[in-house]
């Protein structure tokens, strides 16, 4: 746990200060940072996604995991705790709410390789390297989304730790089903998510990312039964 405490800290810290200095930020620079780590956002998740060997999979998972979420309105969930944040906050501007810099901070923070692979690698064997070097990465992202996105950002760190946490804690557990090929497949399916989220954040599409979540969860059981199938 010892990764996902110092991660956790990281977007605390990285978040104070990208709140202290957002006020003296010009507004179109913050726009234009905006479009920037829309892009880099939907850089990684392309990245990422080619990780999977399997499309079957990938979008097997995908929507299972998205009628599942919505079902269970997991988007509503997220954003009914970031409005109750909201309600003892004031906005940090005229254009984020708390609960819109909540959920996409959650999302950008969990759903990419480096979450995955990282938490279950601290779980199974007790390397906490990649966790690590995600650590440094959110501290500087943290930074650039506070200013943007304002004090959502920070209450994301709880999310972290929670969903790190929980994948780190689980990680025993799952370690006799889990194997190399079907991680790749866990990462690809967030990876798609994390697309999903570049495009929101560059403003062209309004996606529920967090309904789709669950198709992390569907990945490698979507896997094991393909695998069982005469293809």
């Amino acid at each position: 746990m010892v990764g996902v405490l110092l991660n956790t800290a990281t977007v605390i810290v990285g978040s104070l200060v990208g709140l202290i200095f957002k006020k003296s930020i010009p507004e179109k620079i913050t726009s234009a940072v905006m479009v920037a780590i829309g892009l880099c956002t939907l850089m990684i998740g392309v990245d990422g996604a080619l990780e999977g060997n399997n499309a079957i999979v990938m979008i097997l998972s995908l929507v299972i995991g998205t009628i599942l979420g919505t079902l269970l309105n997991l988007d509503g969930l997220l954003n009914r705790a970031g409005e109750s944040l909201e309600g003892r906050f004031k906005r940090t501007d005229g254009k984020v709410s708390v609960a819109e810099g909540f959920v996409t901070a959650s999302l950008l923070f969990c759903v990419g390789a480096m979450t995955i692979v990282g938490s279950l690698n601290a779980g199974i064997s007790g390397d906490n390297e990649l966790l690590f070097t995600k650590s440094i990465l959110d501290l500087i992202s943290s930074c650039v989304l506070a200013s943007t996105l304002g004090i959502g950002v920070l209450f994301a760190a709880a999310f972290v730790f929670l969903f790190q946490g929980g994948l780190v804690l689980s990680a025993g557990l799952l370690e006799p089903l889990l194997n190399e090929a079907m991680i790749c497949e866990i990462t690809c399916v967030g990876s798609v998510m994390i697309i999903g989220l570049g495009l929101n954040l560059l403003g062209l599409t309004k996606i529920k990312v967090a309904n789709m979540l669950p198709g992390i969860l569907a990945a490698p059981f979507v896997y094991l039964l393909i695998g069982l199938l005469p293809l």
